[in-house]
């Protein structure tokens, strides 16, 4: 049978919606709109970056990233999210979800705006630094998943808990149509000023010299609604559940909420000693406790998170050769380079608009009424019916006259998504562990997403890889392959100096 509950949380579980749930929505859900904007932004320049880094004389169709860097460039950004997830998570259990919310934010403004200051005197010098702070910035991002969530499920009442949650994930939508939008804009205002040939007319003035300040702006936007929201965050007080189950302040916790209420709150520190004292309360996340109670919980969530994320992902940051495949994108070879972004990011908006912002938003409606494990399942079920209608018949789908059927199947998919397990894993980890572990356990369940992000990331370029062994990019192994050569091959004893460095860079080092 379950005990008195603390007035003070009772205050907040019974509190009718009013301002200020309004506004920690706004407040954690603009983090989320930049998490969004950072990570997704990154698709509509890669092929900018090939023309511009990667060009070759003579050849009949512009410059890409080699596989290895274009991997490198998608996914690094994921991988300092999982680091940041776990990180950030734990420390948003160990220090207070406020002293961490501004620390998150700060991050993700610097290494925003420093992505776009990426420098080098070389190609691989600007790849590498660019990858550097993206890491960096996706470490950033990480945070925010775990320390949104949890601050959201503790502000809000029980009867719309999970509205409100999924209200911060939904911002994610509109800061991936943010993304395509200012993509749109600079590469029109550019192209406009700057207008220059396709490829297959004038290979070399296709690409202005202009060009180069277009992906720079792009990416550099994401550090404004970071900035603008750092002020609100710094003044937000601390959650009333972290302050009274995790600090044990009784006196804080009732003084921060009946401000915010505006209600009159009792202290109540002798329960609240009570409750923090017992040994069903205490418990550490490697107990026999914690995995009694709440293992499987952990493993459903880190699983399903992991398995969505897959799919997910690798759909989001490659719509673009997606769309190239079936060719709603013309050949790069008939646009410009400032071209190719405007169309890129056209299609990108296009999803975004018509399927991915709408999805978020039928969650947030119904999220409270059919429940978490409902609309999980039926998102669930028609990814797996609309994917596998596009992959079965692939080569139908190609057809000119069949494109709007295949962008209309593949938009559902995102809508399914959003309107199904993209938003209910987000969701479901804040509100199912205890208040001492629930930073650390929604981090724990991101990460599993994250990981399942790299894996679709680095998936989808290895799979859409030419068949052709002569063709495909074997990777950057530190260690050559010793099979088949001389010793003295191997070892460069018998070549040049300055052929030795050359053929070992090229061997071994991604950017």
């Amino acid at each position: 049978m379950p005990r008195e509950q603390l007035q003070v949380l009772n205050a907040l579980d019974t509190a009718k919606t009013q301002l200020y749930h309004f506004t920690a929505i706004v407040i954690a859900g603009m983090g989320f709109f930049t998490d969004a904007y950072d990570l997704f932004a990154i698709s509509l320049v890669t092929k900018l970056l090939g023309r511009i880094y990667y060009h070759r004389e003579g050849a009949l169709k512009p410059g890409t990233l080699p596989p290895g860097v274009n991997s490198s460039v998608t996914a690094v950004a994921l991988v300092g999210t999982l680091a940041g997830q776990l990180f950030f998570g734990w420390l948003g259990d160990k220090m207070g979800r406020k002293k961490v919310y501004g620390m998150t934010l700060a991050v993700m403004v610097i290494c925003s705006l420093a992505s776009g200051l990426s420098f080098g005197r070389e190609r691989r010098s600007v790849m590498a630094v660019l990858c550097f702070f993206r890491f960096w910035l996706g470490f950033g991002i990480g945070g925010d998943y775990p320390l949104s969530a949890t601050i959201m499920s503790e502000y809000a009442n029980k009867k719309t808990r999970g509205a409100f949650i999924a209200a911060v994930f939904a911002m994610q939508g509109f800061g991936i149509l943010a993304s395509g939008i200012v993509a749109l804009v600079v590469s029109a205002a550019f192209d406009h000023a700057f207008s220059a040939p396709s490829y297959a007319t004038n290979a070399l003035l296709s690409t202005p010299v202009q060009a180069d300040y277009v992906w720079r702006i792009i990416l550099m936007f994401g550090a404004i609604p970071a900035a603008m929201t750092y002020y609100w965050r710094m003044k937000m007080p601390e959650t009333a559940r972290y302050t009274a189950l995790v600090a044990k302040n009784a006196k804080q916790a009732a003084s921060d909420m009946a401000r915010v209420l505006q209600v009159d709150i009792e202290a109540e520190e002798q329960k609240v000693e009570t409750i923090t004292q017992d040994k069903r309360n205490s418990f550490g996340l490697f107990s026999k406790a914690f995995l009694r109670r709440h293992g499987l919980h952990l493993l459903g969530t880190t699983s399903t998170w992991f398995l969505l994320d897959i799919a997910f992902y690798s759909q989001n940051l490659f719509q673009k050769d997606v769309f190239t495949a079936i060719g709603w994108i013309p050949p790069a070879a008939k646009m410009n380079a400032i071209g190719e972004v405007f169309r890129v990011a056209r299609a990108q908006t296009l999803i975004a608009l018509c399927s991915t912002v709408p999805g978020y938003w039928f969650t947030v409606a119904f999220i409270d009424i059919i429940g978490r494990f409902a609309i999980q399942l039926m998102g669930f079920f028609f990814m797996t019916v609309f994917m596998f209608a596009l992959a079965i018949p692939y080569h139908h789908w190609t057809l000119h006259d069949n494109r709007i059927g295949f962008i209309i199947m593949y938009s559902l998919t995102f809508f399914f998504a959003n309107f199904g397990p993209n938003a209910t894993t987000f969701v479901v980890p804040a509100e199912i562990f205890p208040a001492r572990l629930r930073s650390t356990c929604h981090g724990i369940s991101a990460a599993a997403g994250k990981a399942g992000a790299i894996v679709g990331a680095y998936g989808f370029l290895y799979a859409s890889q030419s068949s052709d062994p002569k063709k495909t990019d074997a990777g950057y192994p530190p260690v050559p392959e010793p099979n088949g050569k001389s010793l003295e091959e191997l070892s460069g004893e018998n070549e040049e100096d300055d052929e030795v460095q050359q053929t070992t860079s090229n061997r071994t080092v991604p950017v």
